[in-house]
């Protein structure tokens, strides 16, 4: 048996999209076990693979700074006899934890981040609006160069369907559309009277339940402002934790989601996605795992995408790119 170490260490919807890649790799080869590195909070999301053991990481806590993550290096050595590191991150973290494995004489591969033509998509002027190859293929392609062939080509669901958990209204007949109307950045949500407005209509189609996700108490405030106004809806957020929240999403027949997390949460389950798009773009290579471009609520702009993340403020000022996007574009996706 030979044994793969994983390093991702965040954001949720990054580590998502690891998964359906390293299923598919051990899939390909029975031989092979991989240990997944990641934020301490993500542990569910490796639930029921074989060979693929969570090993959390406490990186603001016992493995915070350097001697923190030698002490990553320490604990993960002591646990598995790893063969090889598959550096799905590349940041300074994870340079430094494969360094200390490099130096034990373990083969390294790193994440090609095609930061070149991130770059050119995303400059305002001299734009080259193309699709770049995808982060989930990015993945996989690491895997290729320690020798381990994967294809992703098809796009089966990673997880089947759970139970609703307990504390969860009955879905009975109801169609359960999940709504998740927050991004880490402004430039990636979509407009808050928008968002009132999509759900006014959502809830006003026949047997249908609007589930509102999110996380944090802010969030979660906001969710219950919107379902005091609209009954129909039910605010998920807040209530349950990342392993219910997960059967649950399992359960809907349609996500709506921003460029964020929940998007990739969906697709593990093969939950149809209407994906909504201000600053960014699916052309960077951060669609949901199987889901569609024709299911990307967008409007093309010159100066779309603006950043690769979201994360640099609205240049022209008006934030066009949501602003302009009509609650009719979400609707006929769905």
């Amino acid at each position: 048996m030979k044994t793969l170490l994983a390093i991702r260490f965040s954001a949720m919807g990054d580590v998502a999209m690891t998964i359906p890649v390293m299923q598919r790799v051990l899939q390909a080869h029975p031989d092979v076990e991989i240990v997944f590195v990641s934020n301490k909070n993500w542990g569910a999301l490796c639930e029921g693979i074989p060979r693929l053991h969570f090993f959390p990481a406490d990186l603001k806590g016992a493995h915070k700074g350097v001697k923190g993550l030698y002490r990553l290096f320490k604990a993960v050595r002591a646990a598995y006899r790893i063969d090889a590191v598959a550096d799905l991150h590349q940041v300074l973290r994870s340079q430094i934890v494969r360094t200390f494995f490099r130096l034990t004489g373990r083969k390294v591969a790193v994440i090609d981040k095609g930061r070149a033509g991130k770059k050119a998509l995303a400059r305002q002027e001299n734009k080259v609006l193309q699709p770049l190859r995808s982060t989930i293929e990015r993945y996989a392609d690491v895997f290729r160069s320690l020798g381990f062939s994967v294809d992703m080509s098809a796009t089966p669901p990673v997880f089947g369907r759970r139970s609703i958990p307990v504390g969860m209204e009955p879905k009975g007949a109801f169609k359960w559309i999940g709504l998740a109307p927050f991004a880490t950045y402004v430039e990636k949500t979509y407009p808050f009277d928008k968002i009132a407005t999509l759900l006014g209509q959502l809830v006003s189609q026949p047997n249908t339940r609007v589930l509102l996700m999110g996380g944090g108490a802010g969030e979660v405030a906001k969710l219950q402002e919107l379902a005091e106004r609209y009954p129909q809806a039910i605010v998920v957020a807040g209530r349950f934790k990342l392993p219910e929240e997960l059967a649950i999403i399992s359960q809907m027949d349609v996500m709506i989601s921003m460029d964020s997390a929940n998007m990739h949460l969906a697709s593990l389950f093969g939950v149809s996605v209407v994906s909504v798009w201000g600053a960014t773009h699916p052309f960077a290579g951060f669609m949901g795992y199987g889901q569609r471009i024709g299911k990307a609520a967008q409007i093309e702009l010159g100066c779309r995408p603006c950043s690769i993340f979201g994360n640099k403020p609205c240049f022209r000022g008006d934030h066009a790119c949501m602003e302009q996007l009509p609650v009719s574009e979400i609707i006929e996706k769905i």
